[in-house]
C-alpha cells in the first residue's frame, strides 16, 4: 500500500479554509417527510446501524453508477473510519492476458477519517429516498456528525462533518491500493503490478503500463466548526491520468453551491423511486425489495459499465471476481431492472450496442469468418477476453457456449419491457443472428434426422453433447430471430435456416428424473447452477415438475442465486408458499455451502463476495406479485395465503404494460393496465364473479373471455379492471405488516 500522511493531507487542505458563512454542508429535506405512499415505506426501509461495521458484509454503500464507496472501520484501529471509495472504469488494459488479469477490475484507496478518541458507539441511517448516509460517531473524546452521498449526475463523494468539543482534530488521510489484480488464479510468471502512483497533497496519481491511468483527488473546505469534504476518480486511459479532470471536479464541488447539487441529487433519486411501488406484509422482504433497488442504482447505469461480480464496490482484500462473469452473475443481476420499470439501469443492451464489434475476437482466431460471435467469461465490460476463447463444440475441454445468447436473452426481455423495435432492429437480431450462427456450424445431422450438437459444457458441472443448456440457448435463440422477421417484416435470407433449426433440434434428453445434462449425463449430484434448467427458466419454453424436483431435491451445494431461480420457477407452477420458502430461506441469512446474505443485503460466498444473488432474490419477488410471460400478463399469480393485502403501481411487463394492482383482504380489489405500445392486452385478472372493464374516463372497454381477457388497447390507453359495479378510487398504499422486523444494517 502507499499510505498518504496525515502531515500531507492537512497541508494541502489548509489552502482551503474559508471565512465564516461559507456554505460547507447541506440542509435537511425541507419540510415534514414526504408524507406520500413511497416516502412512508422508504423510510421503513431505510438501513440502520447501532453498531460499528467492520468490513464489506457490513457497511452502509453509496453510488451513482460510476463512483462507489462503503463505509466501515477501519481494521485493527479504533479511532478510524474508513471510506473505501472505487470507479467502475478503473481497470487494467492489457489485453495481452485474460480479461480477469489483463483487463482486472483494480483496487483504488481508501479515505480515513481519523477521531481524537476511540470510537465507542454509531447512530447511522441510510435513508434511501435521498440515498445519504448520516449519523454520529461517538468517541472516548466527544463525537462527530456526518452525512455522506455520492452524487447522483457527478462522480463526487461529498461529506459534511461537524466535530464536537474535544473532536477539533478530527481528520482525513488516504490511502492508495496497489495498482494490480487481486486475483490469484493463472496469473502469468511475467505479470508485473503498474507503476507506484505519484502522490501530492489531496492527489494520487496512478499511471497504467499500458498508458494513461487514474487520478483520485480530494479536499476539505471548513467554517467554523463545520467542514465539507469532496473526492472524486477519474480514470483515463489511454492518454490520460485524469489528474486535471479530477481536480477540476473537487475545485467546482467545493466552490460551487453544495446546497443546489444535493438538492439536484435528491431529485434523481426522489423521482426514481416513484417510478414504481411494491409493498407486501413480509415487511423484511419488502425493505430487502427496497434496497435491492437501491443497490441495482448504485452499481449501475445505461451509459456505464456492466456492473462486476462484486459491483463498483472494491473489496478491501480483493478476490479472484476481478473481472465481469457473463456466464451467470450479469444475467441473473439485471431482470430486477425490467419488471421495477427502470430501463435506465439496463447496462447489458447498450453494451451490446456500443461494443458488439470486440464479440469476433472472443472466437478462436481459426474460426473468426465476420459472421460469428460469441463471448467468453471472465471479461470486460467491452466484451473483450484477451487471449482466452469461447470453446469449440466437440473439441475438448470447452466452455463458454451459452453466455452470448443468454445475455442476449437478457436484452430481449428488456426488449418486450419497452417495444422499442429500434433496439430489435439494431441490436438484438444483428448480435444474435451471429450469435446463433456460431452454435449453427457446429450442428450435425443424425440417423434420426435430427440436429445435434458435438459437446460443450454445461457450466461448472459436465460436458455433454446435446447439452441441455446449449440447446434451449439456441433452441430460444432462433425461435427470436423468427419473430423478429415477423414483428419487423423484414426478408431474411436466414430465415429457412432458423426455421430448420427450429422444427429439428434434438429433444432433451431425459431419464426418470426428468431432463438430464446431456446425452448420457443424468443429474446426480447437487448443482448450484441452474444451467440445465434454462428452458424453465428463465426462458420459460416448459414446465416439468420432475425436472424441477430432481433439481431441489438436493441442496447441500446450493448458493444464494440457486434459492433466487427456485423461488421464480416456482411461481411458474403457481405454488405461493414453496416460492416463499426458498427467498425467505437466503434472505434471512441461512448458510449453505459456505455462502450466506450478509447484515447489509450483499453476499459472500467462502470469502468471495458478490451482489448478483440478493439482486436477483428481488427480482423473484416481483414474480410473486406479477408475470408476463408468453404473451398474458398475470397479476398476483403466486402470492402467499399469509399475504392479504399486497400494493402494486407502475410494475412493467412484457408488451410494454405498466400495472398497478390492490389485493386487500385476500382478494384481488382492481388492476389499473397502461398500455405503452398499443399492444394487445392478454390479462389473467384472478377477480372472482363478474367483472367491469372501463378505461380512465369511465367508459365501458369491449373485451372478450373471462379468467384470462383480451383488451384491444391503444398506445397511452389505459383499461381499469374491477368486480362489476365497483368503484376504487386506485393508488398505492404501504399494507400493513404480518410482524414486527428488525431493520436492515446492524440495528
Amino acid at each position: 500500500m502507499t499510505p498518504i500522511s496525515r502531515r500531507a493531507f492537512v497541508a494541502g487542505a489548509s489552502g482551503a479554509l474559508v471565512a465564516a458563512g461559507s456554505p460547507v454542508a447541506w440542509a435537511a429535506p425541507a419540510g415534514a417527510p414526504r408524507a406520500d405512499a413511497h416516502g412512508a415505506l422508504l423510510r421503513d426501509a431505510a438501513m440502520v446501524w447501532k453498531r460499528l461495521p467492520r468490513g464489506w458484509q457490513e457497511g452502509p454503500f453509496l453510488g451513482n453508477g460510476f463512483l462507489a464507496a462503503h463505509v466501515y472501520a477501519e481494521p485493527g484501529e479504533g479511532n478510524v473510519l474508513r471510506f473505501m471509495v472505487n470507479h467502475s472504469h478503473v481497470q487494467d488494459q492489457r489485453g495481452q492476458w485474460e480479461a480477469a488479469i489483463g483487463y482486472s477490475r483494480l483496487g483504488v484507496g481508501f479515505l480515513t477519517l481519523t477521531f481524537a478518541g476511540t470510537v465507542t458507539g454509531v447512530d447511522w441511517r441510510l435513508d434511501l429516498d435521498d440515498a445519504e448516509l448520516a449519523g454520529t460517531v461517538t468517541t472516548t473524546r466527544g463525537s462527530v456528525a456526518f452525512s455522506a452521498l455520492i452524487l447522483s449526475h457527478e462522480d463526487v463523494l461529498l461529506v459534511s462533518t461537524e466535530p464536537s468539543a474535544g473532536e477539533e482534530a478530527t481528520a482525513w488521510g488516504f490511502t492508495a491500493l496497489p495498482s494490480r489484480t487481486t486475483r490469484t488464479v493463472r496469473v502469468p510468471p511475467d505479470y508485473t503490478a503498474n507503476p507506484d502512483p505519484a502522490t501530492g497533497p489531496g492527489l494520487v496519481e496512478q499511471p497504467l503500463h499500458a498508458g494513461g491511468g487514474y487520478t483520485t483527488a480530494w479536499r476539505e473546505r471548513r467554517s467554523g466548526t463545520r467542514r465539507l469534504l469532496a473526492a472524486t476518480i477519474a480514470y483515463g486511459h489511454p492518454d490520460s491520468t485524469g489528474r486535471q479532470r479530477a481536480l477540476r471536479t473537487v475545485d467546482k464541488a467545493l466552490d460551487g453551491s453544495a446546497e443546489a447539487a444535493v438538492a439536484r441529487h435528491r431529485r434523481w433519486w426522489h423521482a426514481f423511486h416513484r417510478r414504481s411501488f411494491v409493498s407486501v406484509p413480509d415487511k423484511k422482504l419488502q425493505r430487502f425489495y427496497w434496497i435491492q433497488l437501491y443497490k441495482l442504482a448504485c452499481a449501475t447505469r445505461a451509459d456505464g459499465p456492466v456492473t462486476p461480480v462484486f459491483g463498483p464496490w472494491f473489496p478491501e482484500r480483493g478476490n479472484n471476481w476481478t473481472s465481469i462473469w457473463w456466464n451467470t452473475n450479469v444475467q441473473v443481476t439485471y431482470p430486477l431492472a425490467d419488471g421495477s420499470n427502470h430501463r435506465e439501469l439496463d447496462a447489458v443492451t447498450p453494451t451490446f450496442a456500443r461494443d458488439h464489434a470486440n464479440l469476433e475476437t472472443n472466437v478462436r482466431p481459426e474460426l473468426r469468418d465476420g459472421e460469428t460471435y460469441a463471448l467468453c467469461h471472465p471479461g470486460d465490460w467491452r466484451l473483450r477476453s484477451g487471449p482466452r476463447y469461447v470453446g469449440v463444440p466437440g473439441v475438448s475441454p470447452n466452455d463458454h457456449t451459452g453466455n452470448l445468447v443468454w445475455a442476449l436473452h437478457n436484452a430481449w426481455v428488456s426488449y418486450r419491457h419497452h417495444m422499442d423495435d429500434d433496439v430489435l432492429r439494431h441490436v438484438i437480431r444483428p448480435v444474435l443472428a451471429k450469435a446463433v450462427r456460431y452454435y449453427a456450424r457446429h450442428l450435425t445431422e443424425g440417423s434420426d434426422g435430427r440436429l445435434h450438437l458435438p459437446e460443450t459444457r454445461s457450466p461448472e458441472y459436465a460436458n455433454a453433447a446435446d447439452c441441455t443448456y446449449d440447446l434451449s440457448l439456441l433452441r430460444w435463440g432462433v425461435t427470436a430471430l423468427l419473430d423478429s422477421v415477423r414483428r419487423l417484416r423484414l426478408r431474411d435470407p436466414d430465415e429457412q435456416r432458423w426455421r430448420d433449426i427450429r422444427d429439428r433440434l434434438v429433444p432433451y434428453h431425459r431419464d426418470q428424473n426428468g431432463v438430464m445434462i446431456g446425452a448420457g449425463v443424468p443429474l446426480a449430484d447437487s448443482h448450484r447452477h441452474f444451467s440445465h434448467l434454462l428452458w424453465l427458466h428463465p426462458l420459460q419454453e416448459g414446465l416439468d415438475r420432475r425436472s424441477f424436483d430432481h433439481w431441489a431435491g438436493r441442496q447441500d451445494r446450493w448458493h444464494g442465486y440457486s434459492y433466487a431461480a427456485a423461488a421464480s420457477m416456482e411461481t411458474l407452477f403457481g405454488e405461493p408458499e414453496r416460492a416463499l420458502r426458498h427467498l425467505r430461506f437466503f434472505v434471512d441469512g441461512n448458510v449453505t455451502d459456505n455462502c450466506a446474505l450478509t447484515p447489509n443485503t450483499m453476499y459472500r460466498e467462502g470469502s468471495n463476495f458478490a451482489l448478483e444473488s440478493p439482486v436477483a432474490a428481488a427480482r423473484s419477488l416481483l414474480d410473486m406479485v406479477t408475470q408476463s410471460h408468453g404473451g398474458v400478463v398475470k397479476v398476483f399469480p403466486a402470492v402467499s395465503e399469509g399475504w392479504r393485502d399486497v400494493s402494486l403501481q407502475q410494475v412493467r411487463t412484457q408488451g410494454a404494460f405498466l400495472v398497478d394492482a390492490s389485493r386487500r383482504a385476500g382478494r384481488t380489489e382492481w388492476i389499473r393496465v397502461r398500455g405503452e405500445a398499443g399492444e394487445p392486452l392478454r390479462l389473467r385478472h384472478g377477480i372472482a364473479g363478474e367483472i367491469d372493464v372501463r378505461d380512465e374516463r369511465g367508459r365501458h372497454l369491449p373485451y372478450r373471455g373471462s379468467d384470462v381477457i383480451s383488451v384491444p388497447l391503444r398506445r397511452g390507453q389505459t383499461a381499469l379492471v374491477t368486480p362489476k359495479g365497483a368503484r376504487p378510487a386506485p393508488g398505492p398504499r404501504d399494507v400493513p405488516g404480518n410482524a414486527t422486523e428488525p431493520a436492515w444494517g446492524l440495528p
